[in-house]
C-alpha cells in the first residue's frame, strides 16, 4: 500500500482513488480482480464499475466507513446476483473462517445465481445464500438472525424504493444503514426522465420512518445509478 493509503474501517482500504478489501480466503480472486500482498496480509481491489457500494463509497460526501457494516454484524444483501460484492462485504464483517462472527444474508432469485453464492458461501463461512424473492418479508425471516444492522437493496424490479421502505420496516435494526441501489431503466412504471424516477423514490423514502442521509449519483461508474444512503430512526 502506498503512503495515500489510508483504513476506511478493519479490513477495508482506500489507496487513492483505488478500493481494497482484506482477503478472507487468501490466494483466490473471486471474479478475477487483483490481489495483493502486504506481509501476511492479501488485499482484493473493490472495483467500483462492478460494484455500487463501492462506487457509492468512493463518491460519498459522508465519512465512508458511515455506509458500511461494521465488523461481526448481521446483514441482508437484497438482490445477491453471484456475490460479488457479497465476497467484498464478507471480508470485512466476517473474516477468515468468520471469526468476527458476522453474518451475511444474501438474497437471490435466479437459481444459476444462488448456485454461485452457495459456492461462494462453502468457502466464506458467514455468508448465507437464500433462493427467495426479496419483496416478500417471508422469504427472508427464517434466515436472518435477528434485525440487521446494514441493508443494501440491487433489484431489478419496477417497484424499487416501496419494497426498500417495507424491507427496512421489516428487518433494519434502530439506528441501522440502508443503501438502497436505483436503478432509473426499472422504474418502468414511472413516468418522465431518470430525475423524475429518482425524485419519486426520494419521495417515497422521505415519506417513510427512515431518515434519508444521502443521494449519491453514480455517474460514470454506473450509469443511470443513485444510491440512498439512509438510517433508521434510534428510538
Amino acid at each position: 500500500m502506498s503512503n495515500k493509503s489510508k483504513p476506511i474501517l478493519w479490513g477495508v482500504r482506500k489507496d487513492g482513488r483505488t478500493l481494497w478489501t482484506r482477503n478472507a480466503v487468501k490466494g483466490i480472486s473471486v471474479r478475477g480482480e487483483r490481489r495483493k500482498r502486504e506481509g501476511r496480509i492479501e488485499w482484493r481491489r473493490w472495483d467500483p464499475t462492478r460494484s455500487k457500494v463501492a462506487a457509492a463509497l468512493l463518491r460519498t460526501r459522508a465519512e465512508p466507513a458511515s455506509l458500511l457494516p461494521n465488523p461481526g454484524s448481521t446483514c441482508l444483501y437484497l438482490g445477491a446476483s453471484s456475490g460479488g460484492t457479497v465476497s467484498h462485504i464478507h471480508d470485512f464483517v466476517c473474516g477468515a473462517e468468520n471469526h468476527h462472527s458476522g453474518q451475511l444474508v444474501a438474497v437471490e432469485i435466479s437459481p444459476r445465481m444462488v448456485r454461485d453464492l452457495v459456492k461462494l458461501s462453502e468457502r466464506r463461512p458467514g455468508i448465507v445464500p437464500v433462493l427467495g424473492d426479496a419483496r416478500k418479508p417471508e422469504h427472508i425471516a427464517a434466515f436472518i438472525r435477528g434485525k440487521a444492522n446494514w441493508i443494501h437493496q440491487d433489484l431489478s424490479i419496477a417497484d424499487q424504493a416501496e419494497t426498500f421502505v417495507r424491507i427496512a420496516k421489516s428487518f433494519l435494526a434502530a439506528g441501522g444503514t440502508g443503501l438502497l441501489s436505483l436503478k432509473a431503466a426499472s422504474e418502468r412504471s414511472s413516468q418522465g426522465d431518470d430525475n423524475s424516477r429518482f425524485q419519486r423514490a426520494e419521495r417515497i423514502i422521505m415519506d417513510s420512518d427512515l431518515i434519508l442521509e444521502e443521494r449519491i449519483d453514480l455517474t460514470g461508474l454506473e450509469e443511470q445509478h443513485v444510491v440512498f444512503v439512509c438510517s433508521s430512526r434510534t428510538g
